[in-house]
C-alpha cells in the first residue's frame, strides 16, 4: 500500500512545463532530421521505394496506414515525406499540441517502417518520446501555443504532471538496461578480452573514418568496453536513486547516505561523453542526438532553470 500510495503521489505531483516543452523541440528537430537526411541525400527512392521503382529490395508493404492507404507506391511515400516534415515542424514550433504530436508519431512510423533494414533503434526510441508527447501538454510553453494563447512564447503558469517526465526517464533507462542484457557477445566479457568496442571499431559498415590507429590504444578501448556494458547493464540504479531522492523526506541512513552523490549527474555525463565519443568515431544515423534529447528528463524544471540563470552570469558583460 506505501509503494502504490507513493505511485499515486506521484502522478499527482505537478511541476513546470518548461522540461517537457524543451523534450518536445528537441523531439521535432529529430523527426526532422531523421526524415530530411533521406531526402537531403537524395535516397528515398534507394531506401523508402520498392525494387520495381527503384528501391535495393522488395518491400513488404509498410505498416497499416500505408497498406490502408493502398501501399507504398512512389507518390504514397512522397506524401507521408512531406507530411512528416510539415507535422515535425509543427512539432518543433509547438503548433497544434497532442494532435500534432500524435499525427507526427505516426507519419514517422509510417515513413521508417517502410524498410526495416534502412533505420535502427533510434527510430522505435524517436517514436516512444512521441508517444510522451502525446500524454503530455507538451505545448503548454514555449510554443506557437502559448503565444496565440497569452501573447508570449513563455507562460511561467504552464504545468505538467511529473509523471510524463518520469516516463522519459523510465524509457531511456530501459532502452539502456535492454542494450546491456543483448550484449551476450564473449568479447563484452573478460572471455573475450573485452575487445567488442575494438573490433566494432573496425567494421567498415560502423566507420566515420579509417579507425586502424585504435590498435594503439587498444587497452583503452578494452576499459571502454567494460565501462560501456556496466553502465548500460546498471542503467536501473539511476531510477532507484531518484525514487530515494524523490521520498527523502522519509529519511533514514541508508537513503541518507545513497543521497550523498548526485548518482544521475554522474550517469548523464558518462553517457554524454559516450554518445559524443560515438557520434564523432562512427556513423550511427541520428542515435545520438535522439537519446541525448530524453536526458532532459533527469532534470526537474526547477533545476534547469537555475542551471540556465548560473550560464546566463557567467556569460553577461561585467557591466
Amino acid at each position: 500500500m506505501k509503494l502504490w500510495r507513493g505511485l499515486v503521489d506521484l502522478v499527482e505531483l505537478r511541476e513546470p512545463a518548461t522540461v517537457l516543452a524543451l523534450f518536445r523541440i528537441c523531439l521535432g528537430l529529430m523527426v526532422l532530421y531523421t526524415i530530411g537526411s533521406v531526402v537531403w541525400h537524395d535516397i528515398v527512392e534507394l531506401v523508402w521505394m520498392d525494387a520495381q521503382h527503384g528501391g535495393y529490395r522488395t518491400l513488404k508493404g509498410g505498416n497499416f496506414l500505408v497498406q490502408w492507404l493502398g501501399g507504398p507506391s512512389p507518390d504514397l511515400v512522397w506524401a507521408l515525406i512531406a507530411a512528416s516534415l510539415v507535422a515535425g515542424l509543427a512539432l518543433t514550433l509547438g503548433l497544434g499540441g497532442r494532435l500534432v504530436a500524435f499525427a507526427t508519431l505516426w507519419l514517422t512510423m509510417a515513413v521508417t517502417d517502410l524498410n526495416g533494414q534502412a533505420g535502427g533503434s533510434y527510430d522505435e526510441l524517436l517514436t516512444s518520446g512521441l508517444w510522451i508527447l502525446v500524454l503530455g501538454p507538451s505545448s503548454a510553453t514555449w510554443s506557437a501555443d502559448c503565444r496565440i494563447r497569452t501573447g508570449a512564447w513563455h507562460d511561467p503558469s504552464a504545468t505538467s504532471g511529473s509523471w510524463v517526465r518520469w516516463l522519459g526517464t523510465f524509457q531511456v533507462i530501459l532502452a539502456y538496461c535492454s542494450t546491456g542484457f543483448q550484449k551476450v557477445s564473449a568479447y563484452w566479457t573478460p572471455a573475450g578480452g573485452y575487445s567488442a568496442l575494438y573490433y566494432i571499431l573496425q567494421q567498415p559498415s560502423w566507420q566515420r573514418w579509417d579507425m586502424s590507429a585504435a590498435a594503439y590504444v587498444y587497452p583503452l578501448t578494452q576499459l571502454m568496453s567494460f565501462a560501456t556494458w556496466s553502465w548500460e547493464v546498471g542503467a536501473p540504479l539511476v531510477w532507484l536513486w531518484l525514487w530515494l531522492r524523490h521520498t527523502r523526506e522519509r529519511g533514514g541512513r541508508l537513503r541518507r547516505w545513497v543521497l550523498r552523490w548526485d548518482l544521475r549527474a554522474a550517469f548523464a555525463l558518462f553517457g554524454l561523453v559516450l554518445h559524443l565519443g560515438v557520434w564523432a568515431t562512427m556513423e550511427v544515423g541520428p542515435f545520438t542526438w535522439v537519446t541525448l534529447s530524453f536526458y532532459l528528463c533527469f532534470f526537474h524544471p526547477d533545476e534547469v532553470q537555475a542551471a540556465w540563470a548560473r550560464l546566463r552570469r557567467r556569460v553577461a558583460p561585467a557591466g
